[in-house]
């Protein structure tokens, strides 16, 4: 490096990595060469941990993921409201993040009859200090989005893990897997109209794809139960997080939330509403 150049801030490689990442890239550098073309790429994730008796961890089996999910497939199914789904989330022991450094479950916020249901990936710092979910700058950023398309306070937010992954990391499939049985409890108590997927993490587990969040944006899918029954009607958007970092995807957005709303003034009245 010259006298005349200047060292790149580590924020900018912050963002830069954040930017791959979003966009579905996970592993820089393979140990051997891979012809991209032919050959699908493996869903690589981290192995979930597990806490020892004394506090060390170690990669969980599929037998206590199995369990995990039985276990909270059962206290999800017990739940009649959402007061009591919250209150079953927050005493479930059987979630790996929870003995990870979380201070409390962060379960959802907004109204609880919604017709839209967003969906994120995982609470940060700031929602684990307020036990909500969207609620730091991002979460602000969500908010005026919504109101541009007068959606702001008619949605309820929640997220794939309900609590914060160390140093705010993407929460891993196993993670997701226990914590499904009880975002599907809260999809069928909310009864939405449609569903929005914030961000890659979400989208990709929710809708089991391998394609990265900026080729899966503003294309609408459906969705349906794991045990069957009603499909919604979803679709991917970029996480605000990420709109953050990368402003001039913001057109990108924007077109999404026109999306949203067109599809929203489109639906059939309800028999309640009609």
């Amino acid at each position: 490096m010259t006298s005349s150049e200047a060292a790149i801030p580590d924020r900018e490689l912050e963002s830069a990595l954040a930017f791959w990442r979003d966009a579905g890239l996970e592993v820089c550098v393979e140990d051997s060469p891979v012809d991209r073309i032919h050959v699908p790429q493996p869903n690589r994730r981290p192995p979930t941990l597990v806490a020892g008796p004394s506090g060390t961890t170690s990669p969980a089996s599929g037998s206590d993921i199995a369990a995990a999910v039985a276990e909270a497939h059962a206290r999800a199914g017990e739940a009649e409201t959402l007061e009591a789904l919250a209150a079953a989330v927050s005493a479930f022991e059987s979630c790996s993040l929870k003995r990870l450094g979380a201070r409390q479950s962060v379960f959802a916020r907004g109204k609880p009859d919604a017709q839209v249901m967003l969906i994120g990936e995982g609470p940060g710092a700031d929602e684990d200090l307020r036990g909500e979910p969207f609620v730091g700058k991002a979460g602000q950023l969500l908010d005026r989005m919504l109101a541009a398309i007068d959606l702001k306070d008619q949605v309820f937010i929640t997220n794939t893990v309900f609590w914060r992954p160390p140093g705010n990391r993407t929460p891993t499939l196993e993670e997701q897997m226990v914590c499904a049985p009880f975002v599907e409890r809260a999809i069928a108590l909310v009864r939405p109209r449609l569903l929005v997927l914030v961000g890659g993490a979400s989208a990709k587990f929710m809708l089991k794809a391998d394609e990265g969040i900026l080729r899966m944006r503003g294309q609408w899918r459906d969705w349906r139960p794991a045990e069957g029954g009603q499909s919604y009607p979803v679709l991917p958007m970029l996480h605000p997080a990420y709109l953050l970092r990368q402003p001039r995807e913001k057109a990108k957005a924007w077109q999404d939330l026109l999306s949203l709303s067109a599809r929203l003034a489109a639906l059939e009245p309800t028999p309640l509403e009609s």
